[in-house]
């Protein structure tokens, strides 16, 4: 690495400096972190040694403490380093789309979204809504934004699926139990290092005018942007900006990050039917239930992972899920 910062001419363009950079960034957070773990398991050693051949027994339940954090920190530090994907490190492309029910699954969807807000925000994380569709009367029909910070894409790539949410409806005066369902996509915000090639032949760009909630319209021109993929059909837009330009940059990045995605995606699908990794679990299944009636839980069906606090989890505690899938994928890569 720093071989090649020392390189003549590696300065010469900033613009493919920053991944080199950014990579050199990480790597040295990571060792400073191993060495801080290291040093800080070296001196609770010594501390356990004292206290036992003095039979200090503060110092003992002091020990005890330190360990645990350091568990807690060495666990956290393992989980990072099997984020070791090409696109592990990027910034995070969320879209929530609610699913047939009509205004209990863009409630549900509006929820799952706040969910994310909270992860993010908890995470230090920073995010940027790229398009927002409101519920005909209430919640989110879907709502495309990024989650900006390392590893982002790492963290939140095994939140890809759909999501069912069981409850008493709250739309129903009979008070009967509802199902919805909402899907969640996450792709990785490609850096300058990654090139996907778009043809503009391939592409139907429509603008309109930008509209929010109750058809109040959020400006009087044709800033909003919609991008179609011909060869395959998928459809981006934005209308967050009152540039339609700036709205045209953002729908592109967007529709890059699918499209590469589309393509890991089919490599994945080869491996898992080489090797028939069950805990790959494709798009489009149902990954986790959130039960609120008749009683409260949250289960992941991917790795069995049940949670009995439903409010921790809807407001952002994801990340015993998150671990645990990664731990379950990095378990599956190693039998393979």
């Amino acid at each position: 690495m720093e071989h090649t910062i020392a390189r003549d001419g590696f300065w010469d363009n900033p613009e493919a400096t920053k991944g080199v950079l950014r990579e050199r960034a990480l790597l040295s957070e990571q060792i400073e972190t191993f060495q801080s773990l290291a040093g800080d398991l070296e001196e609770n050693t010594l501390l356990l040694e004292m206290a036992e051949e003095e039979g200090d027994e503060a110092t003992l339940t002091e020990v005890v403490d330190q360990v645990s954090h350091l568990d807690e920190r060495l666990e956290t530090f393992s989980l990072g380093l099997m984020l070791d994907g090409e696109t592990d490190p990027n910034n995070a492309i969320i879209s929530i789309n609610a699913g047939a029910g009509g205004t209990e699954a863009q409630d549900w969807a509006e929820m799952l979204f706040r969910m994310y807000q909270r992860w993010v925000e908890r995470r230090g994380y920073k995010i940027e809504v790229i398009d927002y569709q409101p519920g005909d009367e209430a919640g989110i029909k879907s709502v495309t934004f990024t989650a900006g910070g390392d590893y982002a894409f790492g963290y939140l790539k095994a939140e890809s699926g759909v999501h069912r949410l069981v409850r008493i409806s709250p739309f129903n005066a009979s008070g009967k139990r509802h199902t919805s369902f909402a899907s969640v996509f996450v792709y990785p915000e490609l850096d300058h290092e990654i090139e996907v090639e778009v043809d503009e032949k391939d592409l139907r760009v429509d603008v309109y005018r930008a509209s929010g909630a109750g058809g109040q319209h959020v400006n009087k021109t044709s800033s909003a942007v919609r991008i179609t993929h011909l060869p395959t059909g998928i459809v981006v837009q934005c209308q967050q900006e009152k540039s339609q330009h700036r709205n045209r940059d953002l729908a592109m990045k967007v529709l890059k990050a699918r499209l590469y995605q589309v393509e890991v995606q089919k490599q994945e699908e080869k491996m898992q039917a080489i090797h028939d990794a069950k805990e790959e679990i494709a798009w489009g299944s149902q990954i986790r239930s959130y039960v609120l009636h008749p009683y409260q839980m949250v289960k992941d069906h991917r790795i069995g992972m049940d949670v009995g606090n439903v409010n921790a989890v809807l407001d952002g505690d994801l990340d015993p899920f998150i671990k645990g899938v990664l731990l379950a994928r990095s378990s599956a890569r190693s039998k393979a």
